[in-house]
């Protein structure tokens, strides 16, 4: 479990992210689609094609 201070915000990415890509698969999304630091200490949620995971 981890702390979520004030000051964090939560964003979720729209559409479906190949979530087999690990972290710099998710990199450029954020950057990108998010136009966020990926680095910031956010939280960012995306799912699969299924909204399963």
């Amino acid at each position: 479990m981890f702390g979520v201070g004030a000051a964090t915000r939560i964003y979720l990415a729209p559409g479906a992210t190949d979530t087999r890509k690990g972290f710099n698969g998710f990199y450029g999304p954020v950057r990108d689609q998010l136009l966020c630091d990926p680095l910031s200490g956010h939280l960012f949620l995306f799912s699969n094609a299924q909204r399963n995971k």
